[in-house]
């Protein structure tokens, strides 16, 4: 079956269900990042935190829509605190400050919409 031009941007298998979490590994002491899918309007990556690894304080221009995928992470919106578990999603909206730090170790999807 021929691929539309929107696939060859995949990292992984187009047409088949994958376990998203399977996608991205853990690694002692460090944070693992994985581009899955990048197009011109945005990208999704998936991230594998290892536990008390975190993100220092930053913005972004655009929305970021954070989801757990396993594990816990407490993520940081504009100085409020916010304890995000498995199966729970999250927005970072566009130009406020966010941080993120792994209570324990956490995999997530991270979506950006360049809209």
């Amino acid at each position: 079956m021929p691929q539309n031009s929107n696939s060859a941007a995949a990292k992984f298998e187009p047409a088949r269900p994958v376990r998203l979490a399977a996608l991205v590994d853990y690694q002692s002491g460090a944070i693992v990042s994985r581009e899955i899918l990048k197009g011109a309007t945005g990208k999704v990556a998936l991230f594998a935190f290892d536990e008390g690894e975190a993100l220092s304080e930053h913005t972004s221009p655009f929305n970021a829509l954070v989801q757990i995928v396993e594990g816990e992470a407490e993520i940081t919106i504009s100085g409020q605190p916010h304890r995000v578990q498995e199966g729970e999603l999250i927005l970072m909206p566009a130009q406020q400050p966010h941080a993120l730090k792994a209570l324990q170790r956490f995999k997530m999807a991270l979506t950006m919409i360049r809209s």
